[in-house]
């Protein structure tokens, strides 16, 4: 089993910038070789895929909205996972969730259904 914890959500005005950070524990030996991801749900929402990072780190995706705003990265001695946001928006008010791909399934990084592992999920609010 693998446990996720997110912190670093808050509120901020529009413009502004919060990181969030996803720290695995447990069977976390293979932590540098899992995909991870972060995800977001705003309220009436289906969840959404925001950006994934592959391979100890070398291939990173971004969903087309936050590109050239928010930035992932990896700590892998840290089994640690962040989020950089630049820029917020209102439109990126949502709940946000980490993500661990443990047995890849093939259906990529973007794919809700790829992971095995969510964390609880961090509160993000941008105010206009």
């Amino acid at each position: 089993q693998v446990q996720l914890i997110e912190s670093g959500g808050g509120l901020v005005q529009a413009g502004g910038s919060l990181r969030l950070s996803c720290a695995a524990s447990g069977r976390t030996r293979t932590f540098s070789t899992s995909g991870m991801g972060w995800f977001r749900q705003a309220p009436g929402k289906e969840r959404e895929f925001v950006a994934a990072t592959r391979w100890k780190g070398s291939s990173t995706y971004y969903t087309n909205s936050v590109q050239g705003r928010f930035t992932i990265s990896r700590d892998n001695a840290m089994n640690t996972v962040y989020l950089q946001m630049n820029n917020l928006k209102p439109e990126d008010t949502a709940v946000y969730y980490c993500a661990l791909d443990w047995i890849s399934r093939g259906l990529g990084p973007r794919s809700v259904a790829e992971y095995d592992y969510w964390g609880q999920g961090t509160q993000v609010t941008v105010s206009s």
